[in-house]
């Protein structure tokens, strides 16, 4: 299957897709809000169980989905996800310094419900100055998203990995600092001075390009959070050899330690944002002809698209929006299946992934963003 852009209905145009062709689904669904009045965000179709029974049958067994959800409706999706018949095997956590808190404040509200004119910040009623300092909403600061499964059709993992190429998740390519911080002996990262900070993660081996890196977290940064997160930390130092555990310690490996296992560490130091991802949409990244209201980091697309999405590997968005996906599948040498409906997103679709697809043969094959 080659990579192609449609335009259409999702669910109409998934129907003709052949079953258990597609590897991987990374996509951003309406999240059913009402966002800035658009009327794509309130169809209800991210609740409609009867397209994630579509996702679910163009999915090979053991393919993973990952979809972004909103903090109001996101349990809604995940319950249409899971009645549709996929596994739910985990939440992961977008988490970004750059929201807009919507919070009315009650005090000003409760003096024009009276009739009083406030002026600049004076308090007219009584009410008002008891209600000083509520409001009705908290910043938005995060965005959860579901990694759900298909069910296997072997008995194991690794019988289904060597049937389909699907049912694991790239850990070792998506390692937290395999790519992003330095090497061990000072210096600091590439993302800039406050984020992780410090030394870096050594080499596995001297000579060597590649960093061991930490096992991938559940939660993903933006570079404003993890710049917060840094100065509230200040600098932390890991140890520099593997030691052995305790019973019952934690393994960052995942599970509960026994007398003899090992713990690894790392040897480097900084802030608490190394322990984690990090992404951020670019200035030039929003400025590319890029107009959608809710868009994605490619730097966080890429990184998500990897985790899910097999060696040669195909991925669908039924939610393409304006191609971030896209992008991310060709930076990360991946074919896609990108579907919109909107013909405005689709025309931005196919001028990004036309640029997209110069940038690269001309920099032949080099990471581009």
């Amino acid at each position: 299957m080659e990579s192609k852009v449609y335009f259409g209905d999702c669910l109409e145009i998934m129907k003709k897709l052949e079953a258990d062709s597609i590897d991987s689904i990374v996509t951003d669904p309406p999240y059913e809000l009402g966002f800035m009045g658009k009327a794509w965000d309130s169809t209800g179709i991210a609740y409609s169980i009867e397209l994630w029974k579509e996702a679910l049958r163009v999915l090979k067994p053991g393919g993973h989905l990952l979809a972004f959800g909103g903090t109001r409706t996101y349990h809604r999706m995940v319950c249409a996800i899971e009645k549709a018949g996929f596994e739910i095997r985990d939440q992961l956590q977008w988490i970004y310094g750059s929201g807009f808190p919507k919070s009315m404040n009650v005090s000003k509200a409760i003096d024009k419900q009276a009739g009083k004119q406030r002026l600049l910040n004076d308090l007219q009623t009584s009410e008002a100055i008891q209600w000083n300092g509520w409001g009705t909403a908290l910043k938005p600061a995060n965005e959860p998203i579901v990694l759900a499964r298909k069910t296997l059709t072997e008995k194991t993992i690794a019988a289904n990995v060597l049937r389909w190429g699907t049912g694991g998740l790239n850990i070792d390519d998506c390692r937290v600092g395999k790519d992003i911080i330095c090497a061990h002996g000072g210096g600091v990262n590439k993302l800039g001075r406050k984020y992780g900070g410090g030394n870096g993660i050594p080499l596995i081996a001297k000579g060597s390009n590649e960093h061991a890196g930490r096992f991938p977290a559940n939660v993903i940064l933006d570079e404003t959070a993890g710049e917060i997160l840094d100065e509230q930390t200040g600098t932390l130092k890991s140890g520099d050899n593997c030691t052995r555990t305790k019973p019952g310690s934690f393994l960052e490996h995942g599970g509960v330690g026994k007398a003899g296992d090992v713990q690894m560490t790392y040897g480097d130091q900084g802030g608490a944002s190394r322990f984690f991802y990090c992404a951020k949409a670019s200035k030039k990244e929003r400025g590319a002809g890029n107009i959608h209201p809710t868009v994605k980091p490619i730097k966080l697309m890429r990184y998500l698209v990897r985790l899910v999405t097999p060696p040669n590997g195909i991925a669908l968005d039924p939610f393409a929006g304006t191609g971030t996906t896209g992008l991310a599948c060709i930076k990360e040498n991946k074919k896609y299946i990108l579907i919109e409906n909107g013909q405005k997103s689709y025309d931005i679709i196919l001028n990004r992934i036309g640029t997209a697809k110069l940038q690269y043969n001309l920099f032949e094959g080099e990471n581009i963003g």
